[in-house]
C-alpha cells in the first residue's frame, strides 16, 4: 500500500509528461499502480469556450482535435495552476510528431510545446490553463466508456475544416494499407493489389464523428465488425481512396 503523498508524487511526475517506466524507476512504484491511480483522478472542470476566444488557427485545431480524440489526454498540474495536453505519436512516423507539435504550438495560448521520449513513442506536451476549454471531451476514464460528442462551436470548426479533422483521426487511429486478391483470368490466377484506408476506434461516438465527416466530403465507407462490434471503418472504393490520397495520404 502507498500513502497519499507517495501517490501524489507519482501522479505529479506523470502529469509532467514522464513515462510510467521512468516514474517506476525513480519512485519504485509499479507501472500498474500508477496507471490505476490515473484512472481515479477527479474530473477536470468543464468550462465553456467563450465566443470571443476561438482557437487561433481553426484548421490546426481541427487537425489537433482528431489527434486528441485518438491518442490525446489532458491532466491537471499538481499545484492546480493549469493543465497539460499530451498526444502520443509513434516513433515510426516522425512526420506525424512534427505536424502534431506544429499544430499544438499554433493552438496553445503560450505558443509552446515539447517532446518527451518514451519507449516506442513520443509524447508531444503543452501546458496551458485553457486546454479543458478547447477540448471539452476530456474526462475521467477511457474515452470509449463515456459519451463523446462535439460542442456546437466545435461542429462549426469541423464543418469548415473536415479534411483536417479526418487527417488527424487517420493519423491517430487509422492507416493506409495495400490489400491484395487473386482472380482467374483466361485460366490463369493473377494477383491484384489495391489501396485501402482503415480507421479503428472502440468509441461509438468517435467513429460516428469520423463517418459524419466522411459523409460531408463525399467519401464512401463501410463498417466492419470485430465480433459483434463495428470496430473498423473501411474505405476501399477507388474514387473515395483517391479523395483520401489527395487530402490525407499515408503516415510518414
Amino acid at each position: 500500500m502507498y500513502d497519499v503523498s507517495t501517490r501524489k508524487r507519482a501522479l505529479a511526475l506523470v502529469a509532467q509528461g514522464r513515462s510510467l517506466n521512468s516514474v517506476s524507476r525513480e519512485t519504485g512504484i509499479s507501472r500498474a499502480a500508477s496507471r490505476s491511480w490515473q484512472g481515479r483522478l477527479e474530473p477536470l472542470p468543464r468550462l465553456p469556450l467563450p465566443d470571443a476566444v476561438p482557437p487561433a488557427d481553426e484548421g490546426a485545431y481541427a487537425y489537433l482535435l482528431g489527434l486528441y480524440l485518438g491518442d490525446g489526454c489532458i491532466s491537471g498540474h499538481p499545484r492546480g495552476t493549469g493543465y497539460y495536453l499530451r498526444i502520443a505519436c509513434a516513433d515510426s512516423w516522425p512526420g506525424l510528431t512534427d505536424a502534431c507539435e506544429i499544430a499544438m504550438r499554433a493552438i496553445s495560448t503560450t505558443g509552446r510545446a515539447s517532446r518527451v521520449q518514451a519507449q516506442g513513442y513520443v509524447s508531444v506536451v503543452s501546458y496551458s490553463r485553457h486546454w479543458p476549454r478547447l477540448f471539452p471531451q476530456h474526462g475521467p476514464g477511457k474515452k470509449h466508456e463515456r459519451r463523446i460528442a462535439l460542442e456546437t462551436w466545435q461542429h462549426v470548426i469541423v464543418d469548415a475544416h473536415p479534411w483536417q479533422f479526418i487527417r488527424g483521426l487517420i493519423r491517430s487511429d487509422g492507416c493506409r494499407i495495400t490489400n491484395w486478391t487473386t482472380r482467374m483470368v483466361a485460366g490463369e490466377r493473377k494477383r491484384y493489389e489495391y489501396p485501402r484506408y482503415f480507421f479503428s476506434n472502440k468509441s461509438d461516438g468517435i467513429r460516428k464523428l469520423f463517418t459524419d465527416a466522411l459523409d460531408r466530403v463525399g467519401v464512401e465507407w463501410t463498417a466492419l465488425a470485430r465480433g459483434s462490434d463495428p470496430f473498423n471503418i473501411s474505405i476501399a472504393r477507388k474514387a473515395s481512396v483517391a479523395l483520401m490520397d489527395a487530402h490525407v495520404g499515408p503516415k510518414y
